[in-house]
């Protein structure tokens, strides 16, 4: 492919506090091994708070400041971009010189609407983060050379597309991406996979900053489940396993509450025997993951399932007491 005949490509980074990773992120886009006129960036600030916006002006690239979550910011977006191919890259997210170049071919095979690379750890230096991204990269792995739904962590998408999908639902501030492949999917479209581009994802350092995140999932997974019921059976990304753990925590709630009922008290026994059949399951999968890395430190694993299945539990509680909660005004 010679330069002339590379698509022209509009970048879009949406953040929000990012200045411990915005820099590299846009030197790694400004960096990339394609033609740079064929390159537009634009950042979706949603008004940080620290100096994420000071660092990204110090860039040749578009700055838009505007309190929208990332599907509003990205449907804003793309009114403005000016080529045919939208990217998305995470401001937490880095990307190698090669991974436009690799990418970009998949969008000349026929239905094919969008193609993402696989993700690595960016910051492997911390144990916490480095065992997320082994979970990432082995549910990854399963993917075969087409996927349903990818992050928007590294993606690109044909602009025409989006469009005929009218874009992002801005009523969902995380799980959007999935959302979108399942709509763009049964229009007949396809999204490619091409693990050999490479992405670098700066995953959560902290067990607090882990829940956070996953709790935002928790939210808005069962808005995007009442909408799509069939997402809930699992895939290859989010397994039916994955699903099934936060109704489990339902049940232990359930039978402890019930058991507080003398004539009940022996439903105690089904909370401690639930538990432990989570604990055995998380630890066998932390070890499959540890020994496949080679890292017995992804043994943390088993405490970040725990994390992530209770964090899931509570946005749901969340997202359920507030719909009962609009309903009766």
């Amino acid at each position: 492919m010679i330069p002339d005949t590379y698509p022209k490509v509009s970048i879009i980074v949406a953040s929000y506090n990012s200045a411990d990773t915005i820099k590299e992120c846009l030197e790694s886009i400004l960096t990339l091994d394609y033609p740079p006129d064929h390159v537009e960036i634009i950042v979706m600030d949603g008004f940080s708070k620290d100096t994420t916006v000071k660092i990204a002006q110090q860039f040749p690239v578009k700055v838009i400041s505007l309190p929208l979550n990332a599907p509003a910011a990205y449907n804003y977006a793309q009114k403005t971009a000016i080529y045919p191919i939208l990217g998305f890259i995470d401001s937490d997210a880095k990307v190698e010189p090669q991974w436009l170049k690799k990418l970009v071919p998949h969008l000349s095979e026929p239905q094919v609407a969008g193609v993402s690379g696989s993700i690595e750890t960016w910051n492997q230096s911390n144990p916490w983060a480095r065992s997320i991204g082994y979970e990432i990269k082995n549910r990854y792995q399963r993917i075969g050379r087409y996927t349903r739904r990818i992050a928007t962590m590294n993606l690109l998408l044909k602009k025409s597309a989006l469009e005929e999908v009218d874009g992002w639902d801005e009523n969902l501030p995380s799980q959007y991406d999935t959302d979108f492949g399942f709509r763009i999917t049964k229009k007949g479209y396809k999204i490619a996979y091409e693990p050999s581009a490479l992405c670098y994802h700066y995953n959560r350092t902290t067990l607090k900053t882990f829940y956070r995140q996953q709790l935002q999932y928790g939210k808005n997974t069962l808005k995007l489940y009442f909408k799509h019921d069939k997402l809930a059976r699992g895939d290859e990304i989010t397994d039916a396993g994955m699903n099934i753990q936060p109704i489990l925590l339902l049940v232990v709630v359930l039978l402890f509450f019930l058991g507080l009922i003398p004539l009940l008290r022996i439903l105690w026994i089904g909370p401690p025997v639930i538990l432990l059949s989570m604990l055995l399951y998380f630890t066998y999968s932390a070890a499959k993951i540890s020994s496949k890395f080679h890292d017995w430190s992804a043994m943390r694993l088993v405490v970040l399932y725990f994390v992530r299945a209770g964090a899931w539990f509570n946005g749901a509680v969340t997202t359920t007491l507030s719909y009962l909660l609009e309903r009766k005004r």
